[in-house]
């Protein structure tokens, strides 16, 4: 199952139909739509931690989060294609984590551990890894939705390999939690 909701709508996934699965978090953080986490903002917990809280019995797993979604169906490629990109993944349970990796294959993307849930912050917002790597250029400031929805159509991006994933998700530095949204409305 792909959890990929507003994160302020995370304690209404339905965690004992849940339970015992694998559960792919593409859940991140916006203030201005999520409001103020305290967990987040002290950097206690990630939000994939909260996510796992909340399905105690499942295996969470972060994955898909770090892609805007056009970049995901124009960055496929199949496997062993030099231009196949990369996604990273995040997770406590090693079986969990291989399995998703799996299931990355299949659109077309290869996959990079990059630690436990404690360690998902470092594909989230305000990341080097986060959106910007695929696109095909910067994204001009101060669009509006449906101008940068026009200008992710026509800049369908370039390939992100798994040792340039590697590299951007092991320069981060963790900040303040949650990212920015141009055009969202505030929660």
């Amino acid at each position: 199952m792909v959890a990929a909701i507003p994160l302020s709508g995370y304690r209404l996934l339905p965690a004992e139909a849940l339970a015992g699965k694998i559960v792919i978090d593409a859940l991140n953080c916006y203030p201005q739509r999520d409001g103020r986490i305290p967990e987040l903002d002290s950097n206690e917990l990630t939000s994939s931690q909260l996510v796992q809280q909340h399905l105690a019995d499942s295996l969470v797993v972060k994955a898909f989060n770090n892609i805007a979604c056009i970049s995901l169906g124009s960055r496929a490629r199949p496997a062993g294609d030099p231009d196949c990109s990369a996604l990273p993944v995040a997770g406590d349970d090693t079986a969990a984590k291989a399995r998703v990796a799996a299931l990355l294959d299949t659109p077309g993307y290869d996959a990079v551990d990059v630690g436990t849930l404690a360690d998902s912050w470092r594909s989230e917002p305000n990341t080097p890894v986060y959106v910007q790597p695929y696109l095909a250029g910067e994204m001009p400031k101060g669009l509006e939705r449906e101008d940068a929805l026009r200008w992710h159509q026509a800049n369908p991006g370039v390939p992100v390999p798994a040792d340039q994933v590697r590299k951007l998700a092991d320069t981060a530095v963790r900040g303040v939690a949650g990212g920015y949204l141009p055009g969202l409305k505030p929660a």
